[in-house]
């Protein structure tokens, strides 16, 4: 079996050489219709765009996506083709809560939001939502939550977004890229959203960068229809809007589900997925490094920021924009926090 795989997913290698007989590795955008052709199967991240013009006329069976996301597969062409795949679903939750948590945290301590008395509108409740929703809530926030599918499943607790757009200081989304059918995510915040805000909120965007219409945006922030924004995904990466970034509070380069965590447990999902279907023994267990030893803070709060603190990402993505992708492929090792751990003093707290 000969198995294609980007070669920046992590962790990846001496699980994924004991599987497949042969491996190659290529970047994400080198997956070229030639390379391809003999492959078996494919491990790829949303850089690689997986439609006819790349597998038509390959060997390709089965296509793993170690990320939760998976617009950049045609799902049409492959149910046409035959190919099955399989994304992550939920694997870098807890990544996308820890960045969620460190920005609520930063607009506390640095521009002075009183989190109880701020209320939250959520835009998309499944895996990494859900826990963006608990987190908030221990923080003493007011949540609304906005989610159409569960709504129209009958699942309580969800409103309009015009109920987001009435009474929410800040909305974060986390939806899907859905560009057609009833559920059309494409430019869900367009100018028609932004024009209905009534407290001017400030925006967050960790889902998709297409979800969010970049000049809307702008225009908003600009004229005061918003009072800022926290972006990580943004359309057209890597080639983003610079003035955008320049002038919202924090602007990463689409890595907050990039936790150390959250990678192994893609990796873990996307070769699990893979031994299931060419019915193969998951013998291997993907387990990130742990972090030097250090000493934290005795204030839980600023304990919690010194494990992972987004300014250093959104400085970094300022001073060079142009290095978008070499500071998403070489991102820094990152742990997820065990905050029960911490009590000040020298100690590892994973």
């Amino acid at each position: 079996m000969k198995v294609i795989v980007d070669n920046k997913i992590p962790y990846i290698r001496e699980a994924v050489e004991q599987i497949a007989d042969e491996v190659v590795y290529l970047p994400g955008s080198g997956f070229t219709a030639g390379n391809v052709r003999d492959a078996d199967a494919l491990v790829i991240r949303t850089r690689t765009r997986c439609n006819r013009e790349l597998l038509e006329g390959s060997k390709v069976k089965f296509i793993a996506t170690a990320t939760i996301g998976f617009d950049h597969i045609d799902v049409n062409y492959c149910r046409e083709a035959g190919i099955v795949w399989q994304n992550c679903p939920g694997c870098n939750a807890g990544s996308v809560e820890q960045y969620l948590h460190s920005v609520l945290l930063l607009l506390k301590h640095r521009k002075g939001m009183r989190l109880e008395d701020t209320c939250l509108g959520i835009v998309g409740v499944g895996h990494v939502g859900s826990r963006v929703e608990r987190m908030a809530r221990s923080l003493g926030l007011r949540v609304l939550l906005n989610d159409p599918p569960r709504a129209d499943r009958g699942e309580a607790g969800f409103v309009d977004l015009s109920v987001l757009a009435r009474e929410c200081d800040m909305i974060t989304f986390h939806t899907p890229l859905n560009r057609n059918g009833k559920y059309d995510t494409f430019h869900l915040a367009d100018a028609g959203f932004f024009a209905e805000l009534q407290r001017k909120p400030l925006i967050i965007n960790t889902s998709r960068g297409e979800v969010i219409e970049t000049l809307a945006l702008l225009d908003a922030l600009k004229t005061g229809r918003i009072s800022d924004a926290v972006i990580d995904t943004w359309e057209n990466e890597p080639d983003i809007n610079l003035e955008l970034l320049q002038q919202i509070f924090l602007g990463t380069p689409h890595i907050a589900g990039y936790s150390a965590d959250g990678k192994s447990n893609a990796t873990q999902m996307a070769l699990e997925a893979l031994c299931r279907f060419f019915h193969l023994q998951a013998d291997f267990k993907i387990v990130p490094p742990a972090l030097p030893p250090m000493t934290y803070s005795s204030d839980p709060e600023e304990a919690f920021l010194q494990v992972y603190d987004p300014t250093r990402d959104s400085d970094a993505l300022k001073r060079h924009p142009e290095e978008f992708e070499r500071l998403r492929g070489n991102y820094p090792l990152r742990r997820e926090i065990v905050s029960s751990a911490i009590g000040g003093g020298r100690e590892t707290i994973f």
